[in-house]
């Protein structure tokens, strides 16, 4: 960063242009007020900090800068691990926070979270959850890296963007990714460059499972057989690593070579395996998984006489491990494909499943989540338990149906009479996993103002430390007040 810092500086001399900086956004840029009171969005600057910035936007009511010198330093501030990480000139765009030591990383995501619950939904839970922490470095075991072929310097570049650029940042290691992968990149480098579709391969998309690095590699043109050899030998020099090609879209991903091992994470505490495909989505940070899948469960506290629903359940990461606590489980997805995949994951951890210890009975549908309504959710049957594991858009559609049925039941007149209402019962408790807080929130204000719930407990997921994205999970119990 460009910048100077002196920890020594008095609040009570402080020149009038500097900026105070009071706290952090989702965006990791500090937030300060000129003496008029306009905002300012500082990048680089921390909270409680006095800093100088430069200002490249400006707006009625706010202005946005870069930092330019720390002249009184947050005591969370850290030097930054990784060289490619910075405001200057070609700095990688992949993190933004690794200037701020880790626990108040964790911070700034809960008190998120918690603004989020109450200004955007009205609703203060009754027990804020531990944050779930993993390990700062060498989590990320999905990314999707740029390749670009730098003709002017004769170089190739794998990595991620710069920061506010469609360039290709220009990096030798990467401390997020799997050593083993960070360690690649150089490699790599000089293996596209060696290829004769040089110029036409831009992206590489990784995938990580427990014992397999697969690379997917993108590619405008059909390789030659000359390439497709070196990138056999690649993959001989680099234990672990299996090479799929993808010529279109995300249908066309195939192995480069049939056989080998199967690309799979595990769930130990559930003795649940989960093949995947690399362009499936998976989380990224696989220990956190581990842990947020535990957490949910326990919150969850699925009982064998019990229904549960799994809604948005992609390839099953929560719907097998609920399968061996609960008495019956209903997976429902979107996707044909995944509903599909989900099936064959089933059957495979069923054949390998304890003998004394069987999954529960589970069914897989596939429906748009995103166009339910207060009829679909009753013939889906009644459940005691929810665990909803959304997309970044929410489960809007869903919790609207609920609330609809909700208020029927109260004998509201202006809702729309669903045949069935007064019959079917809501689940008891909702376990909500979210990728975006200001969805959770929306949703979360739907449950606990218009459907009965109550908000009893939440809490930050730390899945992507260094980054401002915050994942989190709530948990709700039906109470039928409103």
């Amino acid at each position: 960063m460009t910048e100077s810092i002196d920890k020594t500086a008095s609040a009570s001399a402080v020149p009038d242009h500097w900026l105070h900086v009071e706290s952090l956004d989702l965006d990791a840029q500090g937030v300060a007020h000129k003496a008029d009171g306009k905002v300012v969005f500082i990048e680089g600057a921390l909270p409680f900090e006095y800093v100088s910035a430069n200002i490249n936007r400006t707006k009625n009511n706010w202005e946005q800068g870069t930092l330019t010198q720390v002249h009184q330093a947050s005591s969370q501030r850290v030097e930054p691990f990784c060289p490619h990480f910075g405001l200057h000139t070609g700095a990688c765009g992949g993190c933004k926070m690794q200037h701020l030591h880790p626990s108040a990383q964790i911070a700034v995501k809960q008190r998120a979270l918690e603004n989020n619950l109450w200004h955007l939904g009205k609703v203060k839970p009754d027990m804020i959850l531990r944050p779930i922490e993993g390990p700062d470095w060498g989590y990320r075991y999905r990314a999707r890296l740029s390749v670009r072929f730098v003709r002017k310097k004769g170089t190739v570049l794998v990595g991620f963007h710069e920061r506010k650029s469609r360039y290709v940042a220009d990096m030798s290691i990467c401390p997020v990714l799997p050593s083993n992968v960070s360690a690649m990149l150089m490699p790599l480098r000089a293996l596209i460059a060696s290829l004769d579709a040089v110029e036409t391969c831009p992206q590489i998309e990784l995938a990580c499972g427990d014992r397999v690095t697969a690379l997917v590699l993108r590619h405008l043109e059909p390789l030659t057989s000359g390439d497709l050899t070196k990138l056999r030998v690649f993959a001989q020099e680099n234990a672990g690593v299996q090479w799929w090609l993808q010529a279109k879209g995300p249908e066309t991903v195939r192995l480069l070579d049939e056989g080998g091992e199967l690309l799979t994470y595990a769930l130990p505490e559930f003795g649940i395996i989960m093949p995947f495909k690399p362009t499936d989505f998976t989380q990224v940070n696989p220990q956190i998984n581990r842990v947020l899948v535990s957490r949910a469960l326990r919150l969850l506290d699925a009982q064998k006489h019990e229904r549960v629903i799994d809604w948005f359940c992609g390839l099953g990461n929560f719907t097998l491990p609920i399968a061996t606590r609960a008495g019956e489980v209903l997976g429902i997805e979107g996707s044909e494909t995944l509903v599909a995949r989900s099936c064959e994951n089933f059957i495979k951890n069923q054949a390998i499943a304890y003998v004394n210890k069987p999954l529960a009975a589970t069914k897989f549908v596939a429906r748009n989540l995103f166009e339910m309504t207060p009829d679909v959710l009753i013939q889906d049957g009644v459940s005691d338990k929810w665990l909803v594991d959304p997309p970044r858009e929410g489960a809007f559609a869903l919790v609207r149906s609920l609330a609809d049925l909700h208020q029927q039941k109260l004998g509201d007149s202006d809702v729309p009479v669903t045949p069935g209402a007064q019959l079917w019962q809501p689940p008891k408790r909702i376990v909500y996993v979210s990728c975006n807080p200001s969805t959770l929130a929306r949703d979360a204000g739907l449950l606990v103002h218009q459907a009965g719930y109550r908000c009893t407990a939440a809490g930050v997921v730390n899945m992507f430390p260094h980054t401002a994205h915050v994942e989190s999970m709530a948990v709700f119990e039906y109470t039928g007040l409103i």
